[in-house]
């Protein structure tokens, strides 16, 4: 079977684009990548694998921007005591919610939540938290990732897992999650990009061996040239991001997700919606 995406590399191109950008903001890329992919016609199973796939590209982009900071995890695997291996812990206690109930649940998601409809009241729910959580008037106690310790870490990694249903947004669920466990806004952007590493390599690393009969030259190629088109969008996006949260409140974020999921849910003929 010689599946690939039928729109070419056009196709290949504003997806990759769309994965780079969406990923690490709060307005779930796997929502977004499944609204593209049915208005660009591609909603076959090279598709899918495609959208998992490229996700790495993604992750790479984070790999790159905090390579000193892993480094410095992977040196202190040899010190348990270390503030990065402390970090290091904390993050695969925070990937354990997720990866648990993903293995459980995973094919009764694919199944019945990978919807445009889904997509939308997901994005309208995740939209109202933020903006509900943004107008808390409670400070920040936490203001660096050194201080979220083991508890706020699994809580964290509890949010995460509400991520499964397609919509939600894992950078939203994680960061909206972190803030309301105390975390300062960047704190908890910055813990979510790194709580993306296990996350994402178990589930595109997951589903890649699930669907590994469908690989071929032709849409291996198109996923190499995927990964490098989320790599530089993720790459700049993170960036800009960071810079963003430094300055700003995640709201306009919510009200984003809000017009979008009505949208979806008033024009479900253009979304491929029933």
């Amino acid at each position: 079977m010689n599946e690939q995406l039928t729109g070419g590399w056009s196709s290949v191109v504003i997806l990759g684009i769309i994965e780079g950008l969406t990923e690490f903001l709060p307005i779930s890329s796997t929502g977004h990548l499944i609204i593209t992919a049915h208005l660009l016609g591609e909603t076959g199973n090279a598709a899918t694998v495609f959208e998992i796939v490229i996700q790495l590209g993604a992750i790479a982009a984070i790999c790159w921007h905090y390579r000193q900071r892993l480094i410095e995890m992977i040196g202190g695997l040899f010190n348990f005591n270390s503030a990065p291996a402390r970090l290091a812990q904390q993050l695969a206690l925070a990937f354990l919610p997720a990866a648990v109930l993903g293995l459980l649940f995973h094919s009764t998601i694919k199944q019945h939540l990978f919807s445009p409809q889904t997509v939308a009241v997901a994005l309208i729910i995740g939209g109202i938290i933020i903006i509900l959580v943004e107008r808390r008037k409670r400070p920040p106690q936490l203001f660096s990732l050194e201080e979220i310790g083991y508890r706020r870490a699994l809580l964290i990694g509890c949010a995460q897992s509400l991520a499964l249903v397609p919509g939600v947004s894992r950078a939203g669920a994680t960061i909206i999650g972190g803030m309301v466990c105390g975390l300062e806004r960047k704190t908890a952007a910055e813990f979510s990009f790194l709580l993306a590493l296990p996350t994402m390599f178990a589930a595109a690393g997951y589903d890649l061996y699930q669907n590994s009969e469908l690989l071929n030259p032709a849409l291996a190629a198109q996923i190499a040239g995927g990964f490098v088109v989320a790599f530089i969008a993720a790459l700049l996006t993170v960036r800009a991001l960071l810079a963003f949260v430094s300055r700003y409140p995640f709201t306009p974020f919510g009200w984003y997700r809000i017009v979008l999921g009505f949208v979806i849910l008033l024009i479900p003929s253009v979304f491929g919606a029933a």
